[in-house]
């Protein structure tokens, strides 16, 4: 079977475009090579071989084998900081609090500050890399998130500390979708390409495990300053690091005159958008939905992600000014598709994570580090899927991929879902829950990454990686909040209180209101998981080999 790499024939696809200034729509055989890019196109594949750009545009072929590989672990560790430094932070969140003062109702801003600029600001990010180079984007972002995090244990204020935290995430919104640029300008498609995905898409899962480790430890037998002062080195090594390198952004002719301006309008707009709704979500569950200005900021946010769409169209069509993100990239149904199943997938695994968290620390009682060691199963069969996922990638259909890690993270939330009595051992129930869980997240994020790579052209690789994430933030926004929302009226429903009562209440061990609440949530999880799969069969159903050159 001949595949066609699907960014290199949308490059030819748009030839024409080099010698404009700026194409008014997308072209019908871009479109149609997008629909379905997996697929048998001799002539494409004939087209492509002669086109200049197939190979030239890529970096790969100018670094030796040693520094692409230096390369590859460089930007995942912008994957891995990021959730490394989220999870870390869950997990100390009761030690800040005490010693910062904050109240129990107001700890989650310390995490949600930092996931509001990160989640908003991505898109923004990933158009700056792309316009004015990745490689210094992401020095800038790196050598930013080094500075902010050393600072941060030294903060003391509540107000103060939340706002450091906001600012910290603003360099991993810089790092995290031009690290997916690089790899997608560096590497064309092929093996080489299949192993940088795959070891990326490892990196947040494995950031998620040791930011569990790492917190449970220091906040147990140390101090919690520590975790963001050796976070911090890890940043300042990989900006170092990734100053030798990451080779220069070759000239991309595109990205001349006009497109060298940046869509302030459309960046403000999503920004805002995106700024508003993750605000609304995250105070929703805590002041509770029917408060006035919550459903006014959702309807708000609603109004300005709208008002986005509609400026990009006009900007794409009717001007010459370069939008921050063409609308016209949704033309193709499986592009589409991989953008819903990020969304739903996210919603699904985030909150396993977050509800098994509960269920172990609040239902069972255990302590952080008891509740650590559960999760440690992650991270060793995480560690072996990154190894194993470019073999994957380059030898089995997409469409199957994508059904197994759904699959995997709906037999995962079924399991905590379903009424196993909860003295049952954890290796029945709990252990193959955690390999089903990671099984699902190591192989669906580096195939729908490498999906979203080799679906836009070069000079839109950082906007790609900008948007994937982005998808995933509003996921675990908006899947997190309705779950939330489940759990806290079905254990409401339980003890014949209102959830104005149970929200505010600590919450008691062994309490089987509690874990009714919980299951309820998983079973959330599970129907969530079960759309996306649904999605997948009817959308991906042709889907070749996606990694396969």
């Amino acid at each position: 079977m001949t595949v066609v790499p699907p960014n290199e024939a949308i490059i030819e696809a748009r030839a024409p475009d080099v010698e404009k200034a700026e194409p008014k729509s997308i072209t019908a055989e871009a479109i149609e090579l997008r629909e379905n890019p997996f697929t048998d196109n001799s002539a494409a594949s004939t087209n492509v071989a002669r086109s200049p750009s197939s190979s030239s545009q890529h970096t790969a072929h100018t670094l030796s084998t040693i520094r692409q590989i230096a390369l590859v672990v460089i930007v995942t560790g912008a994957a891995f900081l990021n959730t490394l430094g989220i999870q870390a932070v869950v997990i100390l969140l009761p030690n800040i609090g005490h010693e910062l003062s904050i109240p129990v109702a107001r700890q989650q801003w310390i995490v949600s500050a930092y996931s509001l600029t990160f989640g908003c600001f991505l898109l923004l990010f990933g158009r700056l890399a792309d316009i004015f180079g990745k490689r210094r984007v992401y020095l800038a972002g790196s050598a930013w998130l080094t500075v902010i995090t050393i600072i941060i244990p030294f903060v003391k204020n509540e107000i103060a500390f939340d706002l450091f935290r906001g600012l910290q995430g603003l360099g991993a919104a810089a790092n995290v979708p031009t690290a997916i640029g690089i790899l997608g300008i560096t590497f064309p498609p092929g093996k080489a390409k299949n192993y940088a995905f795959a070891f990326y898409g490892g990196g947040a899962p494995m950031g998620a495990i040791f930011g569990n480790i790492l917190g449970g430890v220091l906040g147990t037998y140390i101090d919690w300053q520590w975790v963001f002062w050796i976070l911090s080195i890890f940043a300042a090594t990989n900006t170092v690091a990734s100053y030798f390198v990451i080779p220069p952004q070759p000239s991309q002719p595109r990205l001349q005159g006009s497109k060298r301006n940046v869509d302030w309008i459309g960046g403000f707009l999503i920004t805002a958008g995106l700024l508003v709704l993750l605000f609304a979500l995250t105070e929703g569950n805590v002041v509770g939905w029917s408060t006035p200005w919550v459903p006014v900021l959702i309807g708000l946010s609603i109004v300005l992600i709208i008002a986005f769409v509609i400026w990009q169209d006009v900007l794409e069509r009717k001007t010459d000014r370069a939008p921050l993100m063409k609308v016209s990239i949704f033309a193709s149904m499986q592009f589409s598709a991989a953008i819903i199943t990020m969304f739903l997938f996210f919603a699904a695994f985030n909150n396993y994570l977050i509800f098994a968290t509960y269920y172990y620390q609040l239902y069972q009682g255990l302590s952080v580090i008891q509740t650590t060691l559960r999760f440690i199963p992650n991270g060793v069969v995480g560690t072996c899927l990154i190894v194993v996922m470019a073999h994957i990638m380059s030898r089995v259909r997409g469409n199957y991929i994508l059904i197994f890690s759904l699959l995997s993270v709906g037999v995962s939330n079924t399991l905590m879902a379903v009424p196993i009595p909860p003295s049952t051992t954890y290796w029945a129930y709990g252990f193959p829950a955690m390999i089903f869980c990671v099984c699902g997240a190591d192989t669906l994020f580096p195939t729908l990454s490498l999906f979203v790579s080799m679906s836009l052209p070069l000079e839109d690789q950082a906007l790609g990686g900008g948007l994937i994430n982005a998808v995933g933030q509003m996921g675990r926004a908006v899947g997190l909040a309705v779950a939330t929302a489940i759990q806290v009226a079905v254990t409401a429903h339980q003890k014949h209180e209102t959830v104005a009562e149970v929200g505010t209440a600590e919450p008691k061990v062994h309490d089987s209101a509690l874990l009714s609440g919980l299951r309820a949530a998983f079973w959330f999880n599970f129907a969530t998981s079960t759309t996306a799969l649904v999605v997948v069969l009817f959308a991906f159903r042709r889907a070749g080999v996606i990694g396969k050159r």
